[in-house]
């Protein structure tokens, strides 16, 4: 999901407008008479009579406006509780930057209190009208990440590195409190993209290039967001409504451009992106969230074939398909607006944030002229009402009589942290040590580098805003900074810890920690051209300073995808990869140093799960490709016991 901001939309309005003449290109998108690929069928959740009996009794009161109805989902910026009980909407969704009240230091109060408000509206729709529950959707993409004070888990980059599928179920578990403690219902996540070109904006979304990792990943949170299927904490009052996306192939497009062209063929389109699908499906996943890319040509949020033939009929999908931010004015021929062709390819509930009046009316008029058949838009609304069934939302009541509704305690929860701790200290990546790691504690320790002291930039995309800018420590109670997990661990055991960025220093240091990296960045504001730093020189001129000053120099890289950083490996005497990793940035202190006693910690224990190019025009990039010539390949990680690097 997205928010598009003003400087780009003239921009984007071309794309779309040049997409649209080409769509004679797009036309023959057709149902192969033989399938060009064996889509697996999955089946976690058997079919229940009662069940479908009525969801068939509520279809038969509703009318035509109250089931288009249930099919939109405004941004919480742009309805109000008195429009959901007129137009007796289905859905709304906080995008990224949105909070109640436009406050984005609401409190956990008033997230649930709003929550409340809709779901009253929802519950009193006025007479004739059929109550049916609204649902809340959020980007809870590494933690509860659009609400201050919550738990910030390594973004996807950074856990797939930690090659642990236990630990993904744990995260998507504490996730799931975390939201369900603000009264929303529905979590936009996992992301089970696997990333073939790093130039990608959304590179840091992905566990990994493998679709092998992506596949052991992708049903474990599942699982851990909703519960397992099949037992009694399935969708119960401490978990909520997963969603596998982006549905399908948005890791594979040319030149990694956001939103661009995957000419992938069916078979590896299956067999690459299509795993994370396979394994979210057999985990229970209730809804899954359509892609702003193409497959080869035509848009995939008006792709009949991949969307109905292979998602719902031949893989046996029986929950709800939601679109993406304004996706449907992606596709050939549409607009935000307006989209028969969009319904018609299988897309249930549609994301329409600003534009959701107009959706409606023309969908309504859509269906009473034919262009649309009653039969799906009945289907559509089915699917709707089984998952809202499935999640108890009939049962359950108002969001603040919920079993963790206004626990503040929950939201940033001391053992959530410890488990954002250990993410971060499993994910990072040691990739040279000349024999200066692990670090003694009692030592006098210069810790440098704008990424330091910076949570926001340690957080990376997707955090408080949309971008992850215009965020500063402050806003990120409870968090701790790269530095001041340094300065504590250092602190204990009797040494000392000094800040400067600029690496300048008072007293000669033992050791300089240079801490660096990506700034924030969301979507197609990530691509790039070339996998290099944007302030790469200035940082590898402070790297060279201090080493040439004889100060011992660990590197710690913050960074959403792969980077050609040759230089800065061999500037540094120790290389750390930290990813993005969130709020819990004394996790990299506990591997970096000793105990007091002088024993290690905890050893560095992540591995790759991109591999790491030799320049920065090294992509596409991917193991097992032929060719394959890595500066560090996939899998790549050095413990303690091994010293050097390549």
């Amino acid at each position: 999901m997205r928010r598009t901001s003003r400087r780009l939309k003239p921009f984007l309005a071309v794309s779309a407008l040049l997409v649209a003449l080409a769509a004679p290109l797009a036309v023959a998108q057709t149902v192969p008479a033989t399938p060009a690929a064996a889509w697996p069928k999955t089946v976690a959740i058997p079919a229940d009579p009662a069940l479908e009996e009525r969801i068939r009794q509520l279809l038969a009161r509703m009318t035509l406006e109250q089931k288009v109805a249930q099919m939109v989902q405004p941004d919480i910026r742009s309805v109000t509780p008195a429009d959901v009980r007129r137009y007796h909407l289905g859905s709304i969704l906080n995008g990224g930057g949105a909070f109640p009240a436009n406050e984005k230091h609401a409190t956990i109060a008033d997230w649930v209190k709003l929550a409340d408000e809709f779901y009253d509206a929802s519950m009193a729709p006025g007479e004739g009208a059929v109550a049916i529950p609204i649902f809340w959707g959020t980007d809870a993409v590494h933690g509860h990440n659009n609400v201050i004070g919550a738990t910030l888990f390594p973004h996807n980059i950074g856990l797939g590195a930690a090659r642990d599928p236990d630990l993904m179920e744990k995260i998507g578990a504490a996730t799931a409190q975390e939201v369900a403690a603000t009264g929303i219902d529905w979590a936009f996540a996992p992301t089970v993209a696997v990333v073939r070109d790093d130039h990608w904006g959304r590179t840091y979304e992905g566990y990994s290039e493998d679709p092998e990792l992506v596949s052991a990943y992708a049903g474990r949170m599942v699982r851990g967001l909703q519960g397992a299927a099949g037992t009694p904490a399935f969708l119960d009052g401490t978990h909520v409504l997963a969603t596998a996306k982006h549905y399908i192939g948005d890791g594979g497009t040319k030149a990694g451009v956001d939103r661009g062209d995957n000419v992938a063929d069916e078979q590896l389109l299956l067999d690459i992106h299509g795993q994370g699908y396979v394994s979210a499906l057999n985990a229970g996943v209730q809804t899954v969230m359509v892609s702003y890319n193409s497959w080869q040509g035509w848009k995939m949020h008006g792709h009949q074939y991949l969307i109905t033939e292979v998602l719902k009929k031949r893989m046996g999908f029986d929950g709800l398909v939601v679109s993406d931010w304004n996706g449907i004015d992606e596709v050939q021929g549409c607009s935000k607006d307006s989209c028969a062709a969009a319904v018609k390819a299988g897309i249930d509930l549609f994301m329409v944030p600003e534009d959701w009046q107009r959706f409606l009316a023309n969908t309504i008029g859509q269906v009473k002229s034919g262009d649309i058949p009653q039969e799906r838009i009945d289907d559509a609304v089915a699917r709707i009402l089984r998952v809202k069934i499935r999640a108890g939302l009939f049962d359950k009541g108002r969001p603040s009589t919920r079993p963790l509704a206004n626990k503040n305690g929950i939201v940033g929860a001391a053992d959530h942290r410890e488990l954002a701790r250990q993410a971060v200290r499993e994910s990072l990546v040691l990739l040279k040590n000349g024999g200066v790691l692990p670090l003694k504690p009692r030592a006098r320790v210069l810790v440098a580098g704008d990424g330091a002291d910076n949570i926001g930039k340690q957080a990376g995309g997707w955090t408080i805003s949309w971008q992850g800018t215009g965020n500063a420590n402050a806003d990120f109670p409870g968090a701790t900074s790269i530095y001041a997990g340094i300065r504590a661990a250092v602190t204990a055991a009797g040494g000392t810890a000094e800040l400067a960025p600029d690496g300048s220093h008072t007293r000669r240091p033992d050791v300089a920690i240079v801490v660096f990296g990506e700034n924030p960045y969301a979507e197609y504001e990530g691509n790039v051209k070339a996998l290099s730093l944007p302030n790469g020189s200035a940082d590898l001129a402070l790297l060279r300073k201090l080493k040439k000053a004889g100060i011992p120099v660990v590197a710690v890289l913050i960074n959403g995808r792969p980077m050609w950083v040759k230089e800065h490996i061999d500037a540094a005497d120790a290389f750390v990869v930290a990813w993005l990793p969130g709020t819990e940035g004394a996790g990299i202190a506990d591997v970096l140093f000793r105990n007091p006693a002088g024993a290690v910690r905890f050893d560095f224990r992540g591995k790759l799960s991109f591999s790491w190019p030799k320049d920065g025009s090294q992509a596409p990039l991917n193991v097992h490709d032929d060719g394959y010539d890595p500066l560090f390949p996939f899998g790549f990680g050095l413990a303690y016991a091994e010293r050097g690097s390549r």
